[in-house]
Order: structure tokens, then C-alpha cells, then sequence
């Protein structure tokens, strides 16, 4: 589930629609939760479905770390790619903004750590990186972790609309970690390797 201070609105003829911050959304707030509602196909179900559904899926969703499908119900799926993305996803299914996200402002994801199956090319925003590759979790993970660790610990001291969706395990983690207890899971877990998974 999508962040509820947000809103689907028309980008550009380029871009098509995004997502966008209808208040002012700190760093440190979770802006997704992956919920009951979101549904998950294996690649056996994928292959098992008509053209026009494979297209949908092939569209609209994110693979995680087994390899299997991840459809968004909500505007979530709307989200779009950025090289400099102020939402980073974390090894607990849930996003996070890793800055401060301003009324009008665009959410965005790195594509490059939702396992696409194949390469594509992002707008060019002037950053070094130009093209999203399967493996960029494996060049990039260091770097993202990084950014996640920097506002981790003020997912306690927010308010956090999404709360609700995350069992009290989870919380009791996300203490822990912030606590320094337990070590922040790498981004790295929710890496699927697909060369790995084709040569079986």
C-alpha cells in the first residue's frame, strides 16, 4: 500500500503518470508497505497466462528475491524510475524516503533493485548511470544501504502512516536494529538471480 499523501496525476507524454506527495512526506517515513491485498504470480503462473495478461504483468510489476511477480492493487505500481530516486526499498517489504519528499514532488524507485528481467533506459537526468540493468542490486547494493542506514533511525520517531500494516514483529526488528542490536538487513536479499534461475 501506497503512502495515503500521495496522489496518481499526469507527468509528461514521456513519463505518463506518477505518483505525487500531496504534504510533505520526511525523510524516514515508510511510503509503501507490501500488503494482503498485493498479489504475487510465480513464473509458472506467468507462463501459464494469456499474452494479455503477461503484458500487464510485464508492465506493471516488480520481481522479488524468488523470482516471482509482485502486482501492486494501488497506485503503488505507478511509481517511476529514477537514478537519484527518493524512495529506496529495504529487505523488509516495505519503502522508505531517504529525503525529505515535498508537496508536488514526484515519488520515485531505482528500478535497478526490482530485478527487471531485461535493460532499459531511463530519462536521462544527468547522472552517470543511464540504462537499468538485472544486476545493478549486485553493483549498487553498498551505496543504497548506505542511504537506508542514514534515516533508518527515524522510522520510530515519525509518524507513520503505514504503521498498521506491519505485524508487531516487525516493529520490534526495526527497535532492534535502531537500538543496535541487531544488524540492518542489506538491500542485497532482495537481489533474484536470473542467469542462476535460467540454468536450472
Amino acid at each position: 500500500m501506497i503512502h495515503p499523501n500521495t496522489e496518481l496525476k499526469f507527468i509528461s507524454n514521456e513519463i505518463g503518470y506518477g505518483v505525487v506527495a500531496t504534504q510533505f512526506i520526511p525523510a524516514g517515513t515508510i511510503t509503501w508497505v507490501l500488503d494482503k491485498l498485493d498479489r504475487e504470480f510465480s513464473p509458472l503462473d506467468f507462463q501459464s497466462m494469456d499474452p494479455i495478461y503477461q503484458n500487464i504483468l510485464d508492465f506493471y510489476t516488480f520481481r522479488n528475491n524468488k523470482g516471482n511477480f509482485i502486482l501492486c492493487w494501488d497506485n503503488g505500481r505507478y511509481v517511476n524510475h529514477s537514478f537519484n530516486s527518493n524512495c529506496l526499498t529495504t529487505a523488509y517489504d516495505f519503502e522508505i524516503a531517504i529525503r525529505d519528499i515535498h508537496p508536488g514532488e514526484q515519488l520515485t524507485d531505482d528500478y535497478g533493485y526490482l530485478n527487471i528481467p531485461y535493460p532499459f533506459r531511463g530519462i536521462d537526468e544527468g547522472t552517470k548511470r543511464k540504462i537499468v540493468y538485472p544486476d545493478d542490486l549486485k553493483k549498487y547494493y553498498k551505496v543504497w544501504d548506505k542511504k537506508i542506514q542514514a534515516v533508518f533511525g527515524r522510522i520510530n520517531e515519525l509518524d507513520q502512516p503505514l504503521k498498521e500494516l506491519l505485524s508487531d514483529e516487525m516493529w520490534e526488528n526495526i527497535e532492534r536494529i535502531n537500538n543496535g542490536e541487531k544488524e540492518l538487513d542489506s538491500i542485497l536479499s532482495n537481489y533474484f538471480d536470473q542467469q542462476d534461475h535460467n540454468h536450472n
